[in-house]
């Protein structure tokens, strides 16, 4: 089974497509300047890059155009849409909603939505996305997965902070943790190269990447996180910023 899986951002859009079998990554790409002008697409196939300039209005448009290029007879990885068994989208915020990753229906947009708060540069992109494959693919099933869920296993004294409690009662505001796809990964795959089972190793793993982040898991679950209520980006001085 093929999965495509997508990471919108708010005029960019990533993507892979992976062979579920052999997980073998089949092809990969970024949209970059949606909804601008010169906006263009590098999708990467066996290991070489093509580059096509092509205007993108908005999500859709970009989607439109991915999947031209995985379907098409010079560039492609896939025969038909028919081959792909559904899509991942990486949504950042999933509140206190989700633990883990869950089909998207009506009612998990409407709980995406309501996170936009918390994420205000990262969910809104999120649900162009998956808004965007609903309407090119509607009967393509689609799977949200959080950055948040992985640490919905830390311990209430630890994600509650110091503040009148009627600010978590009516604004949500308390610890979430970010980069848990990455978190929950990186534990896994250090007990396999380690031959151990993941509930019995203590493992502090650091995720270094366009955002940083600290977590401690103990038992294969996250017990502390250094990221809080919303993820941080920085500016061009490397400076965070909300």
């Amino acid at each position: 089974m093929k999965i495509l899986v997508l990471n919108s951002g708010s005029s960019s859009l990533k993507y892979q497509v992976i062979d579920m079998e052999t997980e073998e990554m089949l092809a990969k790409g970024y949209f970059e300047r949606i909804g601008q002008p010169n906006s263009f697409l590098t999708h990467k196939v066996k290991g070489k890059a093509h580059k096509f300039e092509h205007p993108a209005k908005n999500h859709e448009q970009a989607i439109a155009f991915v999947l031209n290029r995985l379907t098409n007879e010079n560039y492609g990885v896939l025969k038909s849409l028919d081959e792909l068994g559904g899509i991942g989208h990486r949504v950042v915020h999933g509140g206190e909603k989700f633990s883990d990753s869950v089909i998207i229906t009506n009612e998990v947009m409407e709980e995406v939505k309501k996170c936009s708060d918390l994420a205000p540069l990262h969910n809104p992109a999120c649900i162009l996305g998956i808004e965007a494959c609903q309407r090119i693919v509607p009967h393509k099933k689609m799977v949200a997965v959080f950055d948040t869920a992985f640490h919905q296993t830390i311990a209430k004294e630890k994600y509650m902070y110091p503040i009148p409690y009627e600010y978590y009662k009516k604004y949500a505001i308390r610890k979430y943790g970010f980069h848990g796809t990455s978190h929950q990964y990186v534990s896994n795959r250090v007990a396999e190269i380690m031959g151990r089972d993941s509930k019995d190793l203590k493992i502090v793993n650091c995720h270094l990447g366009q955002g940083c982040s600290v977590c401690a898991i103990q038992g294969g679950k996250s017990v502390e996180t250094s990221m809080g209520l919303t993820p941080l980006r920085r500016n061009s001085n490397g400076n965070k910023k909300w």
